[in-house]
């Protein structure tokens, strides 16, 4: 099977992106960012914690489940990498080539974006950028026109993937199959939830095409996340079983992000406001420093599984928990 993916699968697009502009490759080194698993769980929590009305019908349901889609698409994006196990590009090891004009400050952060170890099939941030900011355009159906959010979602998620090839990491075929696996997870994750637009019945049908109704409005996460949690498990089995020592890592995080949302979501009742500024900025700053923990003792994997547990019930749970503090706190319903 790990056959169908070989570690020689260039397409030519190395010469080509070995003949581009030194400040080119900067450039997407910087793009790069946009799918950098920090910044995505940061963008979904913002969302999720401070999206109104006006960017959905039911806001909490709707962050939530995008979050839940996003961890599908890192669950998925494990378990390929080490069922396939095969290398990344040649240009992806050491030494980086940094260019002489860059300055010394940014030199650290160049080599950090342009190598990078583990496998390579398929690319996690083309999976993780496209699940992400498809599941933005779906979601908060209410922000923007459709067409407008669509646009904006692909142009930024083709963005990454060949921000990837650019920089040497990934070759055309990782960057391909993420695309096709992120948008293809965030529909099934979608279809887990409960949303309309997705599911196959007379009723959803119905729901679906009235311009009145709220497809967001019934959307339970929690399926979805159990889901993460079980694939991430195969995940952890198959990387045990070839002894793949960064998989594993990948694949615990993946069961501890999957259930720690799911416990966070029962604490919720999806239909709170948003959370107020005086709470989300010290609970970002607890979640985000046993987010940072969790990898920082990846080597422990019991602690890193515990610290990434508490870190996603602490943000699915954050706006009921707000609710709860905010009268303690002198504060009102929607402050």
């Amino acid at each position: 099977m790990t056959g169908l993916v070989g570690a020689e699968r260039g397409l030519g697009e190395t010469a080509f992106v070995d003949a581009l502009p030194e400040f080119v490759v900067v450039l997407f080194a910087a793009v790069t960012h946009l799918a950098d698993p920090w910044f995505l769980f940061g963008l979904l929590a913002v969302g999720y914690w401070f999206a109104s009305e006006g960017a959905a019908g039911s806001p909490r349901r709707a962050g939530a489940t995008a979050v839940a889609a996003v961890t599908c698409a890192y669950a998925a994006t494990a378990l390929g990498k080490a069922w396939f196990a095969v290398p990344r590009p040649p240009g992806a090891m050491p030494p980086a080539d940094v260019p002489a004009w860059l300055p010394a400050l940014l030199t650290g952060w160049y080599e950090a974006q342009v190598l990078s170890d583990g496998f390579g099939f398929p690319s996690g941030h083309a999976t993780g950028g496209a699940a992400a900011y498809l599941a933005l355009a779906l979601l908060y159906d209410r922000f923007w026109t459709d067409r407008a959010r669509y646009l904006a979602a692909g142009a930024v998620a083709v963005a990454v993937a060949v921000s990837r090839v650019v920089i040497q990491v990934h070759y055309l075929v990782d960057v391909f199959a993420g695309l096709i696996v992120g948008g293809g997870v965030v529909v099934g994750a979608l279809w887990l939830a409960g949303d309309p637009r997705v599911r196959r019945s007379a009723v959803s049908e119905s729901a679906a095409s009235d311009p009145a109704s709220d497809p967001t409005a019934e959307l339970n996460p929690e399926p979805a996340f159990l889901f993460a949690a079980v694939v991430s498990a195969g995940a952890l089995a198959v990387a045990v079983a070839g002894g793949h020592t960064g998989e594993v890592v990948e694949a615990g995080i993946g069961i501890a992000t999957g259930a720690g949302g799911a416990v966070g979501w029962r604490l919720v009742d999806g239909d709170e406001p948003a959370v107020p500024v005086r709470i989300a900025v010290p609970a970002l700053a607890v979640t985000g420093g046993l987010w940072v923990g969790a990898y920082a003792l990846a080597g422990t994997l019991p602690v890193t599984l515990v610290a990434t547990t508490a870190a996603v019930v602490a943000v699915v749970a954050l706006p009921a928990l707000a609710e709860r503090v905010q009268p303690a706190l002198g504060g009102s319903r929607g402050a």
